[in-house]
């Protein structure tokens, strides 16, 4: 077995914790990385998957029991996240999206009605949800969003639309951003089957191509009182669901990175060139030898940022520094990975060029490298370099 927690990581895991993580990597290398290759070669999202994350307890792990939720602590979500990815990106991202963008919002802003209402479907899977906050005109500036709603005498009219919204083509379920009257911003559910609202599917990704992406899009579409979250007014609260997110992200892109190591660390071993394996030249050792390093680095970093995290410390720059981090280390290793398998590296019968697609997503959604970099300037100058 190929040795990658080399710090002894998990000695510092409760018993609970290291068991949840065997579930979802046994779940792993059983339901995902079978079907995953073909799913990706078709574009075809594994819709199936769907009831069985919520057997697993993947969604909405962090959510109380009453709701439906697992009551676990963020660490144990964070290795969730992890194992998760180690079999696709696209997997995680919708495990992601279900529990800290749709099940976090309504459980933390909404009503008691809302919670009893959504959160038990959305935690067995029956319904999927999803979070509208970028527009087309709008990402890295979500403060900017065009997408209004505006008050009439039997609720509320959406109108807008949002771009690059996983899991939009299935959901059931949209916890929209709105611009209201006093142009504050506002939280709003959406259901499928409302007049105006429809969600049309982005094809021809090169990247997450087992993951259902698409737009949404409202036309006058009347929201109902019930369906406005009384708690998320204000950009704040959209910027706090993001902060979920991208805690599980940190923790996500290191079990890409993990598998795009073992499968070389396995390859180097194998591929034979000038009579022995080219895990025996130099070069390559040292490839290996800094992916591990940077592994258990973004490994140490993950699991700070947990305890934090269930500490209720953890701060927006820290989690963002650890999805910057360890998801520009997961491209990274990806990337030298496929260097060792040369042209083999490229195709389907290995994952890693798969991770590696997926990645240059990763990278950029929930904040780009870039603008990660800059929260992280604007911490350490007091000085905001967004504008």
């Amino acid at each position: 077995m190929i040795q990658t927690d080399f710090f002894n990581i998990s000695d510092l895991l409760t018993e609970e914790q290291r068991l949840i993580q065997q579930a979802v990597r046994d779940f792993s290398d059983k339901e995902i990385k079978p079907i995953i290759e073909d799913f990706a070669q078709r574009a075809e999202f594994p819709l199936h998957l769907i009831p069985k994350f919520g057997e697993l307890g993947v969604f909405g792990p962090t959510i109380p029991v009453e709701y439906g939720g697992g009551g676990l602590d963020y660490t144990s979500y964070g290795l969730m996240c992890q194992e998760l990815e180690n079999g696709d990106s696209g997997m995680r991202s919708t495990v992601s999206v279900q529990s800290s963008l749709v099940m976090w919002p309504i459980y933390a802003f909404g009503s008691e009605e809302q919670k009893r209402r959504y959160l038990p479907k959305l935690a067995t899977g029956e319904w999927l949800g999803c979070f509208g906050l970028t527009e087309p005109d709008h990402g890295s500036n979500p403060g900017g969003m065009k997408t209004h709603i505006a008050k009439t005498e039997s609720g509320y009219v959406l109108n807008g639309s949002k771009m690059w919204i996983s899991n939009a083509p299935f959901a059931q379920v949209a916890v929209v951003w709105a611009r209201n009257e006093e142009s504050r911003v506002q939280g709003v559910i959406v259901e499928r089957g409302m007049d105006g609202f429809s969600t049309p599917e982005i094809h021809h990704k090169w990247s997450l191509r087992a993951s259902a992406t698409g737009e949404l899009v409202f036309d006058n579409v009347l929201i109902p009182e019930t369906h406005i979250l009384p708690g998320a007014v204000g950009l704040k609260a959209a910027l706090q669901c993001l902060d979920k997110a991208r805690y599980g992200i940190g923790w996500g892109a290191i079990g890409a990175a993990i598998d795009c190591y073992e499968t070389a660390v396995k390859y180097s071993a194998e591929r034979i060139q000038f009579d022995k394996p080219i895990g025996a030249f130099q070069l390559t050792q040292k490839k290996l030898a800094e992916m591990l390093t940077e592994i258990t680095k973004a490994q140490l970093l993950a699991l700070r940022l947990g305890q934090l995290m269930d500490a209720g410390k953890a701060t927006t720059v820290q989690i963002s520094m650890a999805k910057r981090n360890n998801v520009a280390m997961a491209l990274n290793i990806a990337r030298e990975a496929r260097q060792i398998l040369g042209a083999m590296g490229i195709t389907g019968e290995y994952s890693i060029m798969r991770h590696m697609m997926n990645l240059e997503s990763v990278i950029t959604y929930e904040g780009t490298h870039d603008i990660h970099l800059l929260i992280l300037g604007a911490e350490i100058t007091g000085i905001g370099a967004f504008k």
